[in-house]
Protein backbone atom coordinates (compact mmCIF):
# COMPACT_ATOMS: atom_id res chain seq x y z
CA UNK A 1 0.00 0.00 0.00
CA UNK A 2 1.37 3.79 -1.15
CA UNK A 3 2.41 5.87 1.85
CA UNK A 4 1.91 9.56 1.24
CA UNK A 5 4.17 11.05 -1.26
CA UNK A 6 7.42 12.59 -0.04
CA UNK A 7 7.01 16.65 -0.66
CA UNK A 8 9.56 17.63 -3.06
CA UNK A 9 10.04 21.10 -3.02
CA UNK A 10 8.73 21.83 0.96
CA UNK A 11 11.41 20.31 2.64
CA UNK A 12 15.30 20.43 3.42
CA UNK A 13 17.53 20.49 0.65
CA UNK A 14 21.39 19.00 1.05
CA UNK A 15 23.87 20.51 -1.24
CA UNK A 16 24.40 17.34 -3.09
CA UNK A 17 20.84 17.37 -3.94
CA UNK A 18 20.71 21.30 -5.60
CA UNK A 19 23.77 19.79 -7.32
CA UNK A 20 22.13 16.64 -8.63
CA UNK A 21 19.16 18.48 -9.43
CA UNK A 22 20.82 20.97 -11.74
CA UNK A 23 23.38 18.10 -13.54
CA UNK A 24 19.73 16.28 -14.22
CA UNK A 25 18.46 19.55 -15.58
CA UNK A 26 22.02 20.10 -17.89
CA UNK A 27 21.66 16.68 -19.15
CA UNK A 28 17.72 16.98 -19.99
CA UNK A 29 18.15 20.44 -21.48
CA UNK A 30 21.00 18.88 -23.57
CA UNK A 31 18.56 16.83 -25.03
CA UNK A 32 16.67 19.41 -26.71
CA UNK A 33 19.44 19.83 -28.74
CA UNK A 34 19.74 16.44 -30.38
CA UNK A 35 17.60 16.98 -33.43
CA UNK A 36 19.33 20.04 -34.50
CA UNK A 37 22.74 18.16 -33.55
CA UNK A 38 22.19 14.59 -35.11
CA UNK A 39 24.86 13.32 -37.07
CA UNK A 40 25.38 9.59 -37.41
CA UNK A 41 29.16 9.49 -36.03
CA UNK A 42 27.87 11.69 -32.77
CA UNK A 43 24.38 9.44 -32.91
CA UNK A 44 26.75 6.04 -32.67
CA UNK A 45 29.25 7.22 -30.44
CA UNK A 46 26.39 8.05 -27.90
CA UNK A 47 25.42 4.36 -28.90
CA UNK A 48 28.53 3.13 -27.99
CA UNK A 49 29.11 4.96 -24.82
CA UNK A 50 25.84 3.87 -23.38
CA UNK A 51 26.76 0.42 -24.38
CA UNK A 52 30.23 0.86 -22.70
CA UNK A 53 28.92 2.81 -19.54
CA UNK A 54 25.44 0.70 -19.29
CA UNK A 55 26.23 -2.89 -19.54
CA UNK A 56 29.98 -2.74 -18.78
CA UNK A 57 29.58 -0.32 -16.25
CA UNK A 58 26.39 -0.15 -14.21
CA UNK A 59 24.68 -3.61 -14.91
CA UNK A 60 28.04 -5.47 -14.93
CA UNK A 61 30.37 -3.96 -12.71
CA UNK A 62 28.56 -1.55 -10.14
CA UNK A 63 25.67 -4.26 -9.54
CA UNK A 64 26.61 -8.26 -10.51
CA UNK A 65 30.42 -7.70 -9.47
CA UNK A 66 30.45 -5.13 -7.09
CA UNK A 67 27.16 -5.06 -5.17
CA UNK A 68 26.42 -8.96 -4.88
CA UNK A 69 30.27 -10.67 -5.62
CA UNK A 70 28.06 -12.93 -8.55
CA UNK A 71 31.78 -13.14 -9.72
CA UNK A 72 34.79 -12.18 -9.42
CA UNK A 73 37.74 -10.06 -11.98
CA UNK A 74 40.84 -9.71 -11.88
CA UNK A 75 41.78 -5.96 -9.85
CA UNK A 76 42.86 -4.47 -12.92
CA UNK A 77 39.62 -5.40 -14.96
CA UNK A 78 37.29 -5.38 -12.25
CA UNK A 79 38.76 -0.93 -11.61
CA UNK A 80 38.15 -0.41 -15.51
CA UNK A 81 34.87 -1.75 -15.85
CA UNK A 82 33.61 0.30 -12.41
CA UNK A 83 35.24 3.32 -13.71
CA UNK A 84 32.80 2.74 -17.01
CA UNK A 85 30.37 3.28 -14.14
CA UNK A 86 31.59 6.60 -13.10
CA UNK A 87 31.65 7.78 -16.46
CA UNK A 88 27.33 6.42 -16.54
CA UNK A 89 27.00 9.68 -13.61
CA UNK A 90 25.13 7.42 -11.59
CA UNK A 91 27.11 8.24 -8.01
CA UNK A 92 30.77 6.76 -7.34
CA UNK A 93 30.79 2.85 -6.45
CA UNK A 94 30.87 3.34 -2.97
CA UNK A 95 27.56 5.67 -2.70
CA UNK A 96 25.91 3.25 -5.88
CA UNK A 97 26.78 -0.07 -4.02
CA UNK A 98 25.60 0.86 -0.71
CA UNK A 99 22.49 2.54 -1.67
CA UNK A 100 21.62 -0.79 -4.01
CA UNK A 101 22.78 -3.16 -0.34
CA UNK A 102 20.13 -1.47 1.11
CA UNK A 103 17.71 -1.44 -1.10
CA UNK A 104 17.75 -5.69 -0.69
CA UNK A 105 18.11 -5.36 2.77
CA UNK A 106 15.07 -3.68 3.52
CA UNK A 107 13.28 -4.18 0.26
CA UNK A 108 10.06 -2.45 -0.32
CA UNK A 109 9.82 -1.69 3.12
CA UNK A 110 9.65 2.14 5.13
CA UNK A 111 13.19 1.44 5.55
CA UNK A 112 13.93 1.04 1.30
CA UNK A 113 15.87 3.69 -0.78
CA UNK A 114 13.47 3.41 -3.70
CA UNK A 115 10.62 1.79 -2.51
CA UNK A 116 7.57 2.03 -4.89
CA UNK A 117 5.01 2.20 -1.62
CA UNK A 118 6.21 5.54 -1.62
CA UNK A 119 5.03 6.47 -4.93
CA UNK A 120 6.20 5.62 -8.70
CA UNK A 121 8.10 9.57 -9.03
CA UNK A 122 9.73 8.55 -5.68
CA UNK A 123 10.91 5.17 -6.65
CA UNK A 124 12.39 6.43 -10.34
CA UNK A 125 14.03 9.85 -9.33
CA UNK A 126 12.88 11.34 -6.66
CA UNK A 127 15.18 9.35 -3.90
CA UNK A 128 18.17 10.63 -5.63
CA UNK A 129 17.41 14.14 -5.00
CA UNK A 130 17.26 13.56 -1.19
CA UNK A 131 20.07 12.50 0.81
CA UNK A 132 18.75 13.75 4.19
CA UNK A 133 15.98 11.33 3.69
CA UNK A 134 17.86 8.57 2.65
CA UNK A 135 20.81 8.78 5.54
CA UNK A 136 17.70 9.00 7.94
CA UNK A 137 16.20 5.82 6.64
CA UNK A 138 19.40 3.77 6.38
CA UNK A 139 21.63 5.91 8.04
CA UNK A 140 25.47 6.03 6.68
CA UNK A 141 27.24 4.31 4.32
CA UNK A 142 28.11 1.58 6.56
CA UNK A 143 27.80 -1.75 4.47
CA UNK A 144 30.56 -1.05 2.18
CA UNK A 145 33.82 -2.05 4.25
CA UNK A 146 35.22 -4.07 1.59
CA UNK A 147 35.26 -1.10 -1.05
CA UNK A 148 36.35 1.60 1.33
CA UNK A 149 39.34 -1.12 2.13
CA UNK A 150 40.26 -0.46 -1.56
CA UNK A 151 42.10 3.21 -2.33
CA UNK A 152 40.58 3.05 -5.77
CA UNK A 153 37.45 3.37 -4.69
CA UNK A 154 38.75 5.88 -1.96
CA UNK A 155 39.95 7.89 -4.35
CA UNK A 156 36.87 7.81 -7.14
CA UNK A 157 34.38 8.65 -3.90
CA UNK A 158 36.52 11.78 -3.40
CA UNK A 159 37.48 12.81 -6.93
CA UNK A 160 33.60 11.40 -8.48
CA UNK A 161 32.43 14.77 -10.23
CA UNK A 162 36.14 15.07 -11.67
CA UNK A 163 35.79 12.07 -13.69
CA UNK A 164 31.94 11.93 -14.08
CA UNK A 165 32.71 15.15 -16.52
CA UNK A 166 35.76 14.76 -17.51
CA UNK A 167 34.45 13.03 -20.76
CA UNK A 168 33.18 16.99 -21.74
CA UNK A 169 36.06 18.61 -23.31
CA UNK A 170 37.40 14.59 -24.95
CA UNK A 171 34.33 15.09 -27.10
CA UNK A 172 33.99 18.51 -27.64
CA UNK A 173 37.69 18.34 -29.10
CA UNK A 174 36.76 14.57 -30.93
CA UNK A 175 33.63 15.77 -32.99
CA UNK A 176 32.69 19.10 -31.56
CA UNK A 177 28.91 19.94 -29.79
CA UNK A 178 27.29 17.33 -31.10
CA UNK A 179 28.96 14.66 -29.59
CA UNK A 180 28.32 16.56 -26.44
CA UNK A 181 24.75 16.49 -27.12
CA UNK A 182 24.68 12.33 -28.19
CA UNK A 183 27.85 11.71 -26.43
CA UNK A 184 26.85 12.98 -23.21
CA UNK A 185 23.41 14.39 -22.77
CA UNK A 186 21.08 11.80 -24.61
CA UNK A 187 23.35 8.91 -23.34
CA UNK A 188 23.50 9.54 -19.92
CA UNK A 189 19.48 10.56 -19.78
CA UNK A 190 18.81 7.42 -21.99
CA UNK A 191 21.22 4.93 -19.68
CA UNK A 192 20.23 6.90 -16.16
CA UNK A 193 16.01 6.47 -16.81
CA UNK A 194 16.39 3.38 -18.37
CA UNK A 195 18.65 2.46 -14.65
CA UNK A 196 15.70 3.68 -12.60
CA UNK A 197 12.99 1.70 -14.28
CA UNK A 198 13.77 -1.14 -12.65
CA UNK A 199 13.68 0.68 -9.51
CA UNK A 200 10.29 1.89 -10.60
CA UNK A 201 8.51 -0.08 -13.11
CA UNK A 202 9.83 -3.51 -12.09
CA UNK A 203 8.30 -2.98 -8.77
CA UNK A 204 4.86 -2.56 -10.16
CA UNK A 205 4.22 -4.15 -13.27
CA UNK A 206 5.19 -7.63 -15.11
CA UNK A 207 4.88 -11.31 -14.38
CA UNK A 208 6.53 -13.23 -10.63
CA UNK A 209 7.86 -16.43 -10.87
CA UNK A 210 9.09 -16.67 -7.34
CA UNK A 211 7.41 -15.61 -4.35
CA UNK A 212 10.22 -13.31 -2.63
CA UNK A 213 7.67 -11.96 -0.10
CA UNK A 214 8.89 -8.28 -2.28
CA UNK A 215 6.75 -6.49 -4.95
CA UNK A 216 9.44 -7.37 -7.40
CA UNK A 217 8.33 -8.28 -11.35
CA UNK A 218 10.02 -9.63 -14.43
CA UNK A 219 9.37 -7.14 -17.08
CA UNK A 220 11.21 -8.29 -20.61
CA UNK A 221 10.96 -4.79 -22.07
CA UNK A 222 13.08 -3.38 -19.74
CA UNK A 223 15.22 -6.38 -19.74
CA UNK A 224 16.19 -5.59 -23.08
CA UNK A 225 16.25 -1.52 -22.24
CA UNK A 226 19.05 -2.32 -19.26
CA UNK A 227 20.79 -5.53 -20.72
CA UNK A 228 19.04 -7.92 -18.42
CA UNK A 229 18.48 -6.27 -15.35
CA UNK A 230 14.39 -6.12 -15.85
CA UNK A 231 14.30 -10.50 -14.70
CA UNK A 232 13.85 -8.28 -11.39
CA UNK A 233 11.59 -11.21 -9.83
CA UNK A 234 14.09 -13.44 -10.53
CA UNK A 235 17.63 -11.50 -9.33
CA UNK A 236 15.25 -10.73 -6.08
CA UNK A 237 15.03 -14.59 -5.84
CA UNK A 238 18.76 -15.50 -6.34
CA UNK A 239 19.96 -11.95 -5.80
CA UNK A 240 23.93 -13.68 -5.49
CA UNK A 241 23.14 -14.89 -8.99
CA UNK A 242 25.72 -14.07 -12.25
CA UNK A 243 22.39 -14.59 -14.55
CA UNK A 244 19.17 -12.96 -14.20
CA UNK A 245 17.44 -14.42 -17.34
CA UNK A 246 16.95 -18.08 -16.11
CA UNK A 247 15.30 -19.16 -18.40
CA UNK A 248 16.66 -19.82 -22.62
CA UNK A 249 14.17 -17.02 -23.69
CA UNK A 250 14.65 -14.64 -21.08
CA UNK A 251 17.34 -12.57 -23.10
CA UNK A 252 20.33 -11.26 -20.49
CA UNK A 253 23.05 -9.49 -22.54
CA UNK A 254 24.84 -8.82 -18.96
CA UNK A 255 25.59 -12.45 -18.43
CA UNK A 256 26.57 -12.75 -22.23
CA UNK A 257 29.30 -11.03 -21.68
CA UNK A 258 30.01 -12.65 -18.18
CA UNK A 259 30.13 -15.69 -19.90
CA UNK A 260 32.47 -14.61 -22.26
CA UNK A 261 35.03 -13.35 -19.83
CA UNK A 262 34.68 -16.70 -18.00
CA UNK A 263 35.74 -18.45 -21.14
CA UNK A 264 38.44 -16.09 -21.74
CA UNK A 265 39.72 -16.94 -18.28
CA UNK A 266 39.12 -13.29 -16.61
CA UNK A 267 35.80 -14.01 -14.87
CA UNK A 268 35.96 -16.61 -11.99
CA UNK A 269 33.66 -17.68 -8.65
CA UNK A 270 30.87 -17.41 -11.04
CA UNK A 271 27.82 -17.55 -9.03
CA UNK A 272 24.38 -19.57 -10.20
CA UNK A 273 21.35 -20.86 -8.76
CA UNK A 274 21.28 -24.57 -9.10
CA UNK A 275 18.46 -26.96 -9.45
CA UNK A 276 18.39 -27.86 -6.03
CA UNK A 277 18.66 -24.15 -5.04
CA UNK A 278 15.44 -23.31 -7.49
CA UNK A 279 13.50 -26.27 -5.58
CA UNK A 280 14.24 -24.69 -1.91
CA UNK A 281 12.69 -21.00 -3.95
CA UNK A 282 9.05 -20.17 -3.21
CA UNK A 283 8.41 -20.83 -6.43
CA UNK A 284 4.87 -20.19 -7.88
Amino acid sequence: MERKPRPFWGRRWHPSDVFKLAVLAAMHMLCLFAPFCFTWPAFWVGAALSVVTGLFGITLSYHRNLTHKSFTLPKWLEYAFAYCGVLALEGDPIDWVSTHRYHHRFTDSSKDPHSPVEGFWFSHVGWILDRGYLTEKCGQASNVSDLRKQIFYRFIEKTYYFHALAPVPVLYLAGGFPFVVWGLGVRVVVVRHATWTVNSVCHRWGTRDWDTGDMSRNNWFIALLTFGEGWHNNHHAFEWSARHGLEWWQVDATWGVIRLLEAAGLAADVKLPSEAHKKMAFQR
